[in-house]
C-alpha cells in the first residue's frame, strides 16, 4: 500500500483527538475573557503551545514532515512551558538572558516560530523575519545610516523571547485576547445554520434580479465573509453553491469564477468582524474597535456596490437571467434561517454599543448564543447528537484557524520587535519620504506598490502589519491621520487575492468554475476595480470614513465616489464606443480624486 493511501487512514484514526484539542483551545481563550488579568508571559506562551500541534502534527504531510514536525512540536512545547512556569522570574530579568538553558530556550522559540510560519503559509513571511533577525545580529557591520550600534547577544535574543516584547509582544496579545475569540465565533456560526441563513437572505433579496445568481453571490459573500475573514474560505464555501448556479443561468465560466473571487475578497473589509485585521489595527492605532468598524463601513459598502454594478453591466452584456422561481428560497425559510446569525449578531452589537462592554466580552456572549443554536435545525428540531457533531466541527475549525493566525502574528511580531530595537523602521520611513520627495501621492504609490508586492506571497494581515510598520509613519508625517493610513495599507494588502501572478481567491474560484485562472483574473480585476481605486479615493475624500463623527459629509463623499466607480466600471465592462468609454474612465478618475 502506498504512503498516500495510508495517510487518510492515519488521519481518521487520530481524528477524534482534534475536536478535544479544539475544545481545550476554545475553553482556554474564553476563560481568559472571564477570569480577569492573566500575565502575558503565561497566556501568550500557552496560546503558542496550543497552536503547535495543529501546524506540526495535523498539518504534516509525508513521513519526513511528520517526523520533523514531531521534533519541532516537542521542542516548541518544552520552550513555551519553560516560559510559563518561570514567568515571574523572567519578568524580573528585563529581557536579559542569564543561563545557557535560557539561551537554548530563546533560540528554540525563534526557530520554532519561523518553521511554524513556514509550514502554515510558506516561505515569504518567515524569510522576512529571518532577514530582520540577521540584521539585528550583524547590522553593526553595515556602514552608513542603515547600520546600528549592535546589541549584546543575551540582551537581543532575550528581548525577543523571554519578556513582554518580540514574540510575546502586544500583537500576540491581540491574537490571544481578541482575534481568537472572533475566530471561535465564526467557527460556531459556520458549524450551524448561519451559512444557509446568509445564502437564503441573499437569494430572496437578489435572486429575482437580472443576473440574479451573481448578485446573490455578492450579497452572500458580503454576509458570510464578515464572519469568515478569509477570501479563500469564502470562495470554498459560498462558491460551492453560487458558481454552479451562475453557470446554470448562462454565466461564462470566467465570469462566474470572477464574481465569486471578487465578492469573497471583500469579507476582510466588511464590518462587523473584518477578520483578524481590524483587531490588529486596534492594537497598532490605539483606536477603539467600534470607531474602526464605523470608519470601515462605507468604503466596504462601496466595494460591494462596485461589484454589484459590474455584475449588472455584465448581465446586460450577456443577457443573464434571474434565478428561477423554483430555486429561490421561500420567505418563511429566510425568516427562520436568518435567526441563526441574526440572534448572535444582535447580541454582539447590542452589548458593544448599548451595554458598553469590550468587543471580546460581547463576542463571548454571542458565542454562547450561537452554541445553543447548534442544537436546532432549520425546522427548530432539537437534537443533542446534532449539537455534538456540530460542536466537534466548530472545535476543529476554531483550532485550525487560531493556530494559523497565531503562526502569522507571532512570526510578524519578530519583524516588529527587530524594527523597534534597531530603529530600522524609522530609517525606512525616511527613505520612503526621500524617494517620494516629501510629496503625498508618490509616497502613497510607493506604499501601495510595497503592499501589492508583499501581499502577493504573504497573507493579508501579515502584509498589512509589515507594511504599516514601515510605511505608516511616513504617511502620517505627510499629514494623513493614523486610521486613514492604516485603512489605506490594509486595503492594498488585500489586492493579492485577485491580482496576478499570485491570486489565491482567483485560483480557487477558477478550479471550481473549470476555467483558466488568467481568464478569471482578467474578469476579476474589472469587477474588483474598487479594490484598486477606493483606498486612493479615501485619501482624496477622507470624509468618507467619518460616518460616526460627521455622517452628512461622509454620505456626500460616499455618493461622489459611488458615481465615479460606476463610470469606471462602465468604461471597463460596457461594450460601447471606445471614445465614450475613455471619457467615462477619465471622468470617473477625475470625480474620484478631485477633492471636495
Amino acid at each position: 500500500m502506498t504512503p498516500s493511501s495510508t495517510a487518510p487512514t492515519t488521519e481518521r484514526r487520530i481524528q477524534p483527538l482534534w475536536p478535544l484539542l479544539g475544545l481545550v483551545s476554545i475553553g482556554f481563550h474564553l476563560s481568559l475573557i472571564f477570569s480577569g488579568l492573566v500575565p502575558a508571559l503565561i497566556a501568550r506562551p500557552i496560546h503558542m503551545a496550543l497552536a503547535l500541534p495543529w501546524i506540526f502534527i495535523l498539518g504534516a504531510r509525508g513521513p519526513l514532515a511528520k517526523a520533523s514536525g514531531l521534533v519541532f512540536f516537542l521542542l516548541g512545547e518544552a520552550a513555551c512551558l519553560y516560559i510559563v512556569f518561570n514567568a515571574d522570574a523572567l519578568s524580573d530579568q528585563y529581557g536579559f538572558i542569564d543561563t545557557g538553558l535560557q539561551m537554548a530556550v530563546a533560540i528554540t522559540l525563534l526557530v520554532v516560530t519561523l518553521e511554524m510560519a513556514r509550514r502554515a503559509i510558506g516561505w515569504p513571511l518567515p524569510l522576512v523575519a529571518l532577514i530582520c533577525l540577521l540584521y539585528g545580529l550583524f547590522g553593526q557591520f553595515i556602514p552608513g545610516e542603515y547600520g546600528h550600534p549592535g546589541f549584546p547577544l543575551a540582551s537581543y535574543l532575550g528581548t525577543l523571547t523571554i519578556t513582554e516584547g518580540g514574540i510575546w509582544g502586544s500583537l500576540t496579545g491581540v491574537s490571544v485576547g481578541i482575534v481568537s475569540i472572533f475566530v471561535i465565533l465564526g467557527a460556531v456560526l459556520n458549524a450551524g445554520e448561519a451559512g444557509q441563513g446568509f445564502m437564503n437572505l441573499a437569494g430572496l433579496a437578489a435572486g429575482r434580479l437580472k443576473g440574479g445568481a451573481g448578485k446573490v453571490a455578492i450579497l452572500s459573500s458580503a454576509l458570510f465573509g464578515s464572519i469568515s475573514g478569509s477570501a479563500s474560505a469564502n470562495v470554498a464555501s459560498t462558491g460551492a453553491i453560487t458558481i454552479p448556479a451562475m453557470k446554470k443561468l448562462g454565466y461564462p465560466k470566467a465570469l462566474a469564477g470572477a464574481v465569486e473571487a471578487v465578492a469573497s475578497s471583500g469579507g476582510q473589509i466588511m464590518p462587523p468582524l473584518m477578520g483578524a485585521g481590524a483587531f490588529v489595527m486596534v492594537e497598532l492605532t490605539g483606536i477603539a474597535y467600534p470607531a474602526i468598524m464605523g470608519a470601515a463601513l462605507l468604503p466596504a459598502i462601496l466595494y460591494f456596490l462596485t461589484a454589484w454594478i459590474g455584475v449588472d453591466l455584465f448581465a446586460r452584456r450577456y443577457d443573464l437571467k434571474p434565478v428561477d422561481v423554483a430555486d429561490r428560497p421561500k420567505p418563511r425559510d429566510v425568516a427562520i434561517t436568518a435567526l441563526f446569525f441574526a440572534v448572535p449578531f444582535a447580541i454582539l452589537l447590542e452589548r458593544m454599543f448599548v451595554g458598553g462592554v469590550t468587543p471580546q466580552y460581547a463576542a463571548c456572549l454571542a458565542i454562547l448564543a450561537a452554541a445553543l443554536l447548534l442544537f436546532f435545525d432549520i425546522r427548530f428540531r432539537f437534537s443533542a447528537r446534532r449539537f455534538a457533531d456540530r460542536l466537534s466541527l466548530a472545535a476543529v475549525e476554531a483550532g485550525r484557524q487560531i493556530a494559523m493566525i497565531a503562526a502569522i502574528i507571532i512570526c510578524a511580531s519578530i519583524v516588529i520587535g527587530v524594527l523597534g530595537l534597531t530603529g530600522l523602521g524609522v530609517k525606512v520611513t525616511s527613505a520612503i519620504l526621500a524617494v517620494a520627495g516629501e510629496a503625498l501621492w508618490p509616497a502613497l504609490l510607493l506604499t501601495a506598490l510595497a503592499c501589492i508586492l508583499l501581499g502577493m506571497e504573504v497573507p493579508t494581515t501579515a502584509a498589512y502589519v509589515i507594511c504599516v510598520t514601515v510605511a505608516g509613519p511616513a504617511l502620517q508625517r505627510l499629514g494623513i491621520e493614523p486610521l486613514l493610513a492604516h485603512l489605506f495599507v490594509f486595503w492594498f494588502a488585500l489586492l493579492s487575492t485577485i491580482t496576478p501572478p499570485v491570486c489565491g481567491a482567483v485560483f480557487i474560484a477558477a478550479g471550481m468554475a473549470g476555467e483558466n485562472w488568467l481568464k478569471v483574473a482578467g474578469s476579476a480585476m474589472r469587477l474588483g476595480i474598487g479594490l484598486y481605486v477606493i483606498p486612493l479615493a479615501m485619501i482624496a475624500n477622507p470624509a468618507v470614513i467619518d460616518l460616526v463623527e460627521a455622517p452628512g459629509a461622509a454620505l456626500i463623499a460616499f455618493v461622489k465616489i459611488a458615481i465615479a466607480l460606476w463610470a469606471l466600471s462602465a468604461s471597463l465592462i460596457w461594450k460601447g464606443a471606445l471614445p465614450l468609454r475613455a471619457l467615462l474612465f477619465a471622468g470617473g478618475l477625475l470625480l474620484c480624486f478631485w477633492p471636495m
